[in-house]
């Protein structure tokens, strides 16, 4: 099948309600065969959801160089990660893609020139959350790439040229975490719930309640909001996620965080849904 055979996804997909947007605070691989508290908030919101047409996640474990998009029929399951079980790499999650959703993403978006790609697939940013959601593997998950050398401001833009893909019954997801500094995790603490240093708990109620005033700006500008940040965020990576979720926010839509809990000092797993 070559573009021009291609469907507008207008055609392949029914118009439909405002779709909810989620940001998932990820945390450990494990959390994909696991069943506890997360996983279980995870598959809540996959109930509650209005079943998609098919989902798109930005996750925080594809970086690349421009912008890219998964535009290959079936997307393998990529185990992007060493040190965990064998029954981690074993999990296959055969959701199909959707090549058509791919390249209408790809024209919708104007302030870059987004690449099909057909050789990545679902890493464990996405296929850990969205197999609780929806375990059955029935319907179309894509992944969108995060331009790593672009800014704060740079995604939160590019977010709101999504928008259109909300109301055609896709539902856009971020997946990575809000505080996220690995070289500073209680490794000690792992069976402890809820543990957070202060600067994690600090900056986890800020976060909160900007998230909750629809207070965007200062979100956007993390690298402004004091030495808790600093710590929280060393790298971009897992929260560059979020902002693409906050982007698409619309005004009139309220935010509902869930599994807000810092965990191993050093990590939080609070998930926002818009909706």
């Amino acid at each position: 099948m070559n573009l021009q055979e291609l469907k507008n996804i207008s055609d392949v997909l029914p118009h439909s309600d405002l779709m909810p947007v989620l940001f998932m605070g990820h945390g450990s691989p494990m959390n994909g065969i696991e069943d506890n508290s997360f996983t279980m908030g995870w598959a809540k919101q996959g109930k509650e959801i209005p079943i998609p047409n098919a989902v798109l996640v930005v996750s925080a474990h594809w970086l690349t160089q421009g912008t890219k998009i998964t535009a290959m029929e079936s997307p393998q399951t990529i185990h992007d990660f060493r040190g965990f079980p064998e029954e981690l790499f074993k999990v296959q999650y055969p959701a199909p893609g959707n090549p058509a959703l791919a390249l209408e993403t790809k024209q919708l978006v104007k302030s870059t020139d987004i690449t099909l790609d057909h050789d990545w697939g679902l890493d464990h940013g996405t296929w850990t959350v969205v197999r609780h959601m929806y375990p059955n593997a029935n319907i179309p998950i894509l992944q969108l790439s995060i331009d790593y050398a672009k800014p704060a401001h740079y995604h939160y833009a590019l977010a709101k040229e999504l928008s259109a893909l909300r109301r055609k019954g896709v539902l856009i997801v971020g997946s990575g975490n809000l505080i996220h500094n690995l070289r500073m995790v209680a490794w000690d603490k792992m069976n402890e719930s809820e543990y957070g240093y202060d600067w994690a708990l600090e900056l986890k109620v800020k976060m909160k309640q900007l998230i909750e005033d629809g207070n965007h700006q200062p979100l956007i500008n993390y690298e402004q909001m004091g030495t808790a940040a600093k710590y929280a965020i060393p790298t971009p990576d897992h929260y560059y996620p979020f902002l693409y979720t906050l982007g698409l926010q619309e005004k009139n839509e309220q935010a509902t965080l869930f599994n807000d809990v810092a965990v191993m000092g050093s990590l939080t797993m609070t998930s926002v849904k818009f909706s």
